[in-house]
């Protein structure tokens, strides 16, 4: 996709179609979703009524990338806590803190790489896959904690403590998740 200067506007039809005034082609969502990957800004527009549907077509976009490859990055707690908010006085806050954590990630995504990288060497799974995964669950605890608070500082009197069958189901899923890379390592080691 050829960049154009100033801001990329996409209209979408009736008929479901995207057209790309920047380049005058039509594209896809996965073009979209290229776009979003190169950075690229762009805005969508109802070509009948110039309304801006910039957000729906996003979260169009992570849906069909949901459920295209089975792989998702949105866990079910996460959805059923996301879904909670709507409605609720937290609603407001819930956009800025998800903005500010994903900016945050992104900054330590070159730390995490390089990281990854030292622990799986110059193989294509390296040789201990313990270390990366230790480094990912501890992160994972960290964003889920500071969400956890961050909440619990917007909403002192309706906090309320985790259920004790919570922590152990996570437990039991984690300790199911080591024992799957156990047997992938052995698999690999075999090989």
């Amino acid at each position: 996709m050829a960049k154009t200067e100033g801001e990329i506007i996409i209209k979408k039809y009736a008929n479901r179609r995207l057209y790309n005034t920047g380049t005058s082609t039509y594209v896809t969502l996965e073009d979209l979703a290229k776009m979003v990957k190169k950075g690229e800004e762009f805005v969508v527009q109802d070509a009948k009524t110039g309304e801006d549907i910039t957000h729906s077509v996003l979260t169009q976009i992570i849906f069909e990338q949901e459920s295209k490859t089975g792989n998702t990055l949105l866990p079910i707690s996460f959805l059923r806590q996301l879904i909670s908010y709507y409605g609720d006085q937290m609603q407001m806050v819930v956009p800025t803190f998800l903005e500010h954590s994903m900016k945050a990630f992104t900054d330590q995504q070159a730390q995490m790489r390089e990281q990854m990288t030292r622990a799986f060497g110059d193989t294509p799974l390296g040789k201990n896959l313990q270390v990366p995964m230790q480094m990912m669950e501890e992160q994972v605890r960290r964003n889920t904690e500071m969400f956890r608070q961050a909440m619990q500082m917007f909403s002192p009197f309706t906090a309320q403590p985790p259920a004790p069958t919570a922590k152990k189901a996570d437990s039991k899923d984690i300790d199911e998740l080591k024992e799957q890379l156990r047997n992938l390592q052995s698999r690999l080691d075999n090989l």
